[in-house]
């Protein structure tokens, strides 16, 4: 079946994840850093379960205090396409492809919203902070589906980690790992969203 809608991730698929800063911004390594972390702390913003404050305090399990405001600037200032993407969905865009996103991520998504304005291209409408439900878990899946009105089928979603792409096949998604602009966009052709 050849696919009616792309749902997308975003970060590492079409936006760099600056949250490989964070070791670096911390002067720990990353064994340091997520062995005093809080370890349920992520999820549960992702998954508006908790506000930002409240992550940023509980960030470290011993609540130590760090530069909020740098910190937060340092994901604001990283946020960047990366190579060849935003041209790829310039041109999905312009032959109508509909997109939306389907991504985990807090209410950060905001900021990259101001800074990169995704919206000229997708809608940002089954982001896991607005959805309450986080990828590799079926309900993100069927969920998106339902609420487009389609079958899984008619989906093709797209995640530069297998296990999200597994977890979209498992409910009769089509999927595509996302390596590179350029290995993406031959993967698109194979699949009949572009022309070849």
């Amino acid at each position: 079946m050849r696919p009616t809608v792309l749902l997308l991730d975003v970060m590492d698929t079409i936006v760099w994840d600056p949250y490989r800063l964070m070791p670096a911004f911390f002067g720990q390594s990353w064994v340091e850093l997520v062995s005093g972390q809080n370890r349920t702390g992520w999820k549960e913003f992702e998954r508006a379960i908790i506000d930002e404050d409240t992550f940023l305090r509980t960030f470290f399990e011993d609540e130590r205090s760090f530069d909020r405001e740098a910190f937060l600037r340092m994901f604001r200032e990283g946020y960047r396409f990366l190579a060849g993407m935003e041209e790829l969905l310039a041109e999905l865009k312009e032959r109508g492809v509909v997109m939306h996103a389907l991504s985990n991520y807090p209410s950060w998504y905001l900021s990259i919203e101001d800074k990169l304005e995704l919206s000229r291209f997708l809608e940002w409408t089954f982001v896991s902070w607005k959805t309450g439900v986080r990828k590799p878990a079926a309900e993100a899946y069927t969920g998106a589906a339902e609420a487009l009105g389609l079958p899984p089928g008619a989906c093709l979603f797209v995640d530069d980690r297998e296990r999200n792409c597994e977890g979209a096949r498992a409910v009769g998604m089509q999927a595509l790992r996302f390596e590179s602009a350029a290995q993406l966009r031959d993967g698109l052709i194979a699949c009949g969203v572009l022309p070849g």
